[in-house]
């Protein structure tokens, strides 16, 4: 069995609500990517993006989740919107976990994303929503070991799914 297991997703499913949750009841180590990056660039995401692009960001992005993915032990990692684009990241991440994509349709999610830049969310110039949600789904779906699907789900019911894929 693999070590860690990593929530991949857009911004807003609950990677980190679900995960920091997911974390306890396994009695695993919790890790925010996004914090990793944080901390290793000593700066915001939104600064680190606005500075250095985005390229630049995905190059942080990528250098953060390889190290996550080499030095997690049994931790629950909620990575970044945007860690499908990393593929030497995601490479190093499933091979040290196993990869559960947070599913959420469209309207949802817009419903609960109003500030996509002040979040941090990776979006080249001219993207909206829409456009980032549509070039991203194919990705999630190509790294994803597990798929859970989150309409109408709370946080509960989601990691009740999530613990019961796990076991299969």
């Amino acid at each position: 069995m693999k070590r860690n297991i990593v929530l991949i997703g857009m911004p807003g499913v609950g990677k980190s609500t679900v995960g920091v949750i997911l974390a306890k009841v396994l009695g695993y180590q919790f890790i925010d990517a996004d914090l990793v990056i944080q901390e290793r660039e000593n700066r915001l995401l939104r600064e680190i993006i606005a500075q250095d692009g985005l390229e630049g960001f995905l190059k942080a992005e990528e250098k953060a989740n390889i190290q996550v993915a080499e030095e997690a032990k049994k931790a629950v990692i909620a990575t970044g919107g945007s860690v499908v684009y990393c593929e030497q990241a995601m490479q190093h991440l499933s091979g040290t976990g196993q990869i559960v994509y947070l599913k959420l349709d469209y309207d949802t999610l817009d419903k609960r994303l109003c500030n996509l830049k002040g979040r941090g969310v990776v979006l080249k110039d001219g993207q909206d929503l829409r456009g980032l949600y549509d070039e991203r789904i194919p990705l999630y779906e190509k790294y994803a070991d597990i798929t859970v699907d989150e309409k109408n789900l709370d946080v509960e019911e989601t990691l009740q799914k999530i613990v019961e894929r796990l076991k299969q």
